[in-house]
Parts: structure tokens; C-alpha cells; sequence
């Protein structure tokens, strides 16, 4: 996808809770599945997609209502101290992926059955999370966001790739959109992203990061 296209699919995806009892295309699947394979390969993790497997979530609601998925991403990877952040980064690099295949996606955390998902985990390994895909019965709507100025330290004489990095991160899914992520301009031209305090707030570091680079649509020096 060309960076414009990655924006256009960053802008029109939602989280998606409902599902349709329906297979993922065929075709789909031969895109989806190489693109696994690659950042396995490449990042040394253990991404598995799971297809028709409902049990993992039957027995959960959520504090917005029950997530009702049939297939999901599995997050797994060797543990590390940036495993999260991994894990979030990636993912989200094929959530954005499934959007640009007309498939919705849901971000999930600790909200499901271990037990019941049907993945494998090297004892070395840990599953972090999991995205729900699939076609959904609706395609979400735009959540409530912070401003720029609320997760930066300064706007005042920072360059315009930094604001239309920063753009992008504030439409990243984040767990329960608290949006705990705080962003810096270095004079050296760097950037750095620091963490707040709440769940799975490493995750979202990694979701944010790969946003604020499509934004920003150059390399960044993260310090």
C-alpha cells in the first residue's frame, strides 16, 4: 500500500465487536497469511491466525457489551523486554492490513478464554493479546480523542511531519481508549513517546508508534 492508502485505511477503521458467522475469503486469506509469515520471520515472533473458534470469547462481556467474534489473531512472541510494544506494532500493522481488505477488527486484551483459544505457545514464548477479525454486522464508529496539544509536550516550533505524525496516533485504538501516551520533538530531530500508567499501555505504544510514522511518512529516530 502506498502511505496514502495506509491514511485512508487508518482514518475509515473502527473497532468492530459483532461479527457475522461467515468464513474469511479465500482470497483474503492468501494475503493475510504470507504478511503473518513475514513478520514471524522477520521480528521473531509467533503470530497465528485462528479461524472458527466462537468458545474463545462466548463467556465474556465486556463493559461495553459482548464481543461476539468467529476468528481472531493470535499475539504471541519470545519473551522480551519489548515484547508488548512488539506485539503492538505489528498487530496493528495487520489490523490496517485488514481494513485495506474490507475486514473489521476489534483490539483484544485480557477479555477472553485462554483456556478455549486455540493457540500455541512455546514455553518460552507469551501470548499477549488478540484481534478479532472477521466482517462485522456493523463497522464501528469514531471514538472520543484527546487533542494534539494534550499528548505532546509542545507544539510551538516543531515541524509539520511531527503534527501529521501525531495526527495519525490520535486515531490508534488504545486500550480502552484512556490514550496514556505522551509525545516529545528533540532538537536533534528525534522523537520520543513515553507511556502513562494503566493496562496494556506497552501495547499501545507500539499500536501509536507505527501510526505516528505513517503520519509522519518519513524514518524517525525514536529516543
Amino acid at each position: 500500500m502506498t502511505n496514502e492508502e495506509l491514511i485512508k485505511n487508518i482514518k475509515e477503521r473502527h473497532s468492530v465487536r459483532d461479527y457475522l458467522d461467515k468464513d474469511i475469503n479465500l482470497d483474503d486469506l492468501a494475503i493475510i497469511n504470507p504478511e503473518i509469515e513475514k513478520i514471524n520471520r522477520e521480528h521473531d515472533l509467533h503470530f497465528q491466525l485462528v479461524t472458527n473458534s466462537k468458545e474463545t470469547f462466548s463467556k465474556f462481556i465486556l463493559p461495553y457489551g459482548r464481543l461476539n467474534a468467529y476468528h481472531y489473531l493470535a499475539l504471541v512472541g519470545k519473551k522480551c523486554d519489548n515484547l508488548e510494544e512488539k506485539v503492538g506494532y505489528y498487530g496493528e500493522k495487520l489490523v490496517i492490513l485488514a481494513e485495506s481488505l474490507s475486514l473489521d477488527t476489534c483490539w483484544v486484551g485480557g477479555t477472553y478464554s485462554k483456556r478455549n483459544a486455540k493457540v500455541k505457545v512455546g514455553k518460552d514464548e507469551k501470548l499477549v493479546a488478540i484481534i478479532a477479525i472477521g466482517y462485522g454486522t456493523n463497522h464501528g464508529h469514531q471514538r472520543k480523542s484527546k487533542t494534539i496539544s494534550e499528548v505532546t509536550t509542545t507544539v510551538d516550533g516543531v515541524p509539520e511531519w511531527f503534527l501529521k505524525g501525531i495526527e495519525m496516533a490520535l486515531l490508534a485504538p488504545t486500550a480502552i481508549n484512556q490514550q496514556k501516551f505522551t509525545f516529545t520533538y528533540n532538537k536533534d530531530d528525534s522523537v520520543s513517546l513515553k507511556a502513562g500508567k494503566g493496562p496494556y499501555t506497552k501495547v499501545d505504544l507500539g499500536i501509536v508508534k507505527y501510526h505516528f510514522e505513517v503520519g509522519a511518512n518519513k524514518h524517525i529516530n525514536w529516543q
